[in-house]
């Protein structure tokens, strides 16, 4: 059987299966680290089963948990508390003694982390590349699929599909209620319908770095496993490595609250154990910049900080004691602005952006075509004519730009103000300029 001790298992063509825990040392981790750890949920949880810690620090109990028990029991620092005959030392309830609680209160000094036992740092990353190669790959006609419920020029949809493809960094800009958000949302979807594994923590220097994230992390029922979305083709009934949990790969959105600080390990001074950042809970997925320029930090700075994992595809983190460690950067950077570009980067920095691409205004038959669907889906009659009237009195004679948002905004407008009147919503002239005049401010 092989050993997770800094050496990978071998894996499926294509992703990475967790391997069977059997032993202690499968874990890479020292016994005594994984002692205090079960004397430290015991501090906060009180009694429980042997199978509950298991469960509680993600280790199997037969040949793992038992033996950590049972040296435990040996130096007195736990008892059992009760039993129930014939059901084996897993349904035994655990308790902690006077000599455990002090123990205990030692390793809480070092550090208040009480969960799933976590995975060596190295085994991570070459999880993380091993499960690269399960990426996806679009096609035009994946890109009509996803992108169906858009209304997207012919140039600007056939340079997007490249750009996700290239799974390194895309620049979209433009003005307000284009879609921009819709697009790399819709990127995220594709994404989220194929899965990955990740762990639930890291251990690196006697630290312990938290990367599952259940906001940030969707989970997925073992039971897909053997899809062919899986990346690691586990099937359902074969024992894996439990510190694993398989979600969809992420979409993290991040928007003006994004520091540098939190494109870095995030150490508690309280809990003393680390949150990773972004684009590590990102990795394998896309991490979305919204509203790029607008958070506190300036947007050089913050570009600056990407240049060498954007490059070089790998990042590097700083640990409170000094230490940089390497961490593989596999993350599809999304940058999105209503900012002009020449007001946030020079050219030198652009260049490092793989794609740039413009979502602009739409035409005229594109933004009737976007009022029509808009009108279906909300159940307005859509009328020809009365959008004619609406272009022409609101937006050509008042020099108004059109926006891509405006018609489902529109529509709604029109639905609140027929429900007040006890009227159907309709798209005759006068609801038209009610919703407009509630609507549009001028600036």
């Amino acid at each position: 059987m092989m050993k997770q001790t800094g050496q990978m298992p071998s894996a499926p063509v294509g992703g990475f299966s967790p391997p069977q825990i059997n032993t202690l040392e499968d874990t890479g981790l020292s016994p005594l680290w994984l002692q205090d750890l079960i004397l430290k949920v015991l501090y906060f949880r009180g009694y429980l089963t042997g199978f509950k810690i298991a469960e509680e620090i993600a280790l199997p109990f037969a040949g793992v948990t038992d033996q950590l028990l049972t040296t435990l029991k040996q130096e007195k620092l736990i008892e059992v508390k009760s039993s129930q005959g014939g059901l084996g030392e897993g349904a035994y309830t655990y308790g902690i003694t006077s000599a455990g609680i002090l123990r205990a209160r030692e390793a809480l000094e070092r550090s208040q982390y009480a969960g799933a036992a976590p995975v060596p740092f190295e085994v991570y990353n070459e999880a993380i590349r091993r499960q690269k190669t399960g990426r996806v790959a679009v096609t035009t006609r994946t890109m009509r699929q996803i992108l169906s419920q858009m209304v997207i020029s012919e140039s600007t949809f056939q340079r997007l599909g490249p750009a996700l493809n290239s799974g390194s960094s895309i620049f979209m800009y433009g003005p307000p209620g284009n879609g921009k958000t819709s697009i790399a949302r819709a990127f995220g979807n594709l994404v989220l319908s194929h899965s990955m594994y990740i762990p639930y923590a890291l251990y690196l220097d006697g630290q312990v770095i938290k990367v599952y994230d259940a906001v940030s992390h969707s989970m997925v029922s073992e039971a897909d496993a053997g899809s062919p979305n899986s990346t690691g083709g586990l099937r359902s009934n074969t024992r894996r490595d439990p510190r694993w949990v398989k979600i969809r790969r992420p979409f993290i959105v991040v928007g003006g609250e994004l520091t540098l600080e939190g494109l870095d390990l995030v150490f508690d001074d309280t809990t003393k154990f680390y949150e990773a950042p972004f684009q590590v809970k990102a990795n394998g997925g896309i991490l979305l910049i919204d509203d790029f320029g607008r958070q506190q930090v300036r947007p050089r700075d913050l570009l600056n900080r990407w240049i060498v994992p954007l490059e070089n595809r790998v990042d590097y983190l700083r640990l409170h004691t000094g230490r940089k460690v390497e961490v593989p950067f596999d993350v599809l950077i999304v940058f999105s602005t209503n900012l002009p570009p020449k007001d946030l980067v020079d050219e030198a920095f652009l260049r490092r952006l793989r794609h740039k691409i413009e979502i602009g205004d739409p035409s005229f038959e594109e933004y009737r075509e976007i009022f029509r669907r808009v009108a279906q889906d909300k159940r307005i009659e859509y009328n020809d004519q009365s959008l004619a009237y609406l272009l022409q009195e609101w937006y050509i004679k008042r020099n108004r730009k059109l926006r891509a948002s405006h018609p489902r905004d529109l529509c709604d407008q029109i639905i609140d103000i027929a429900s007040y009147l006890a009227v159907p919503p309709l798209m005759s002239r006068e609801m038209i300029d009610h919703a407009a005049e509630a609507y549009f401010v001028d600036i």
